[in-house]
């Protein structure tokens, strides 16, 4: 016999907590209908404590609700967030102080950086991977499928390691060439490399 998930627990920064709960518990019974799980926020101690619900058929669903609470702890929209239920989607956190120390300086200007001017560097990042970002506190958490949040962390490092944001775009522009590539190749039943795009045929 199957023993129900363990319950889990986590803490949620004080400001998200109103984004967690939603009007009238609306984001907290989104997230339960949707695992099928039950969530105990505690509003004073900041604590959220997941237990499975009775019928709970994906075995998985704890995991998925606390991934969800933990995107909206990040910042991310509680829509994106729920995101998470899908078997194919994933949460990545990149921890700021790991790449450029614990420096506020340091911290917002790295941040002012992968955002850009007028959102700019960001909004090409989430275009190009194809991913939802948030930049939260000493964090900045993707989400999306595996291989596309793993391109958009690679170019959020990038920025961190110090690259122009001319490479990075350059770096996004070629990851999206090869999933499209990759995608045509997949529908038209093609699993070697073997296509070649020629620009020398008459019209």
């Amino acid at each position: 016999m199957n023993e129900l998930p363990e319950t889990d627990y986590l803490r949620v920064p004080s400001d998200r907590i109103g984004a967690l709960i939603g009007t009238k518990g609306e984001t907290k019974h989104l997230i339960e209908n949707a695992t099928n799980t039950h969530l105990d926020i505690d509003s004073d101690d900041c604590t959220v404590a997941i237990y499975p619900g009775e019928n709970m058929e994906d075995p998985l669903g704890v995991w998925k609700a606390n991934h969800i609470v933990k995107a909206i702890a990040r910042g991310f929209n509680p829509h994106v967030a729920l995101k998470l239920n899908k078997d194919d989607t994933y949460l990545e956190i990149i921890k700021l102080p790991l790449y450029v120390g614990k420096s506020k300086k340091a911290m917002a200007r790295y941040k002012g950086r992968i955002i850009g001017k007028d959102g700019k560097t960001r909004e090409i990042i989430v275009d190009m991977a194809e991913v939802d970002m948030a930049i939260y506190g000493k964090t900045v958490s993707l989400i999306g499928e595996l291989d596309n949040v793993m391109v958009a962390k690679e170019a959020v490092e990038m920025i961190l390691n110090g690259s122009r944001h001319k490479s990075v775009y350059a770096f996004l522009e070629n990851k999206k060439n090869e999933r499209k590539m990759k995608e045509f190749k997949e529908v038209v039943g093609i699993e070697k490399d073997e296509i070649e795009f020629r620009d020398d045929l008459d019209d």
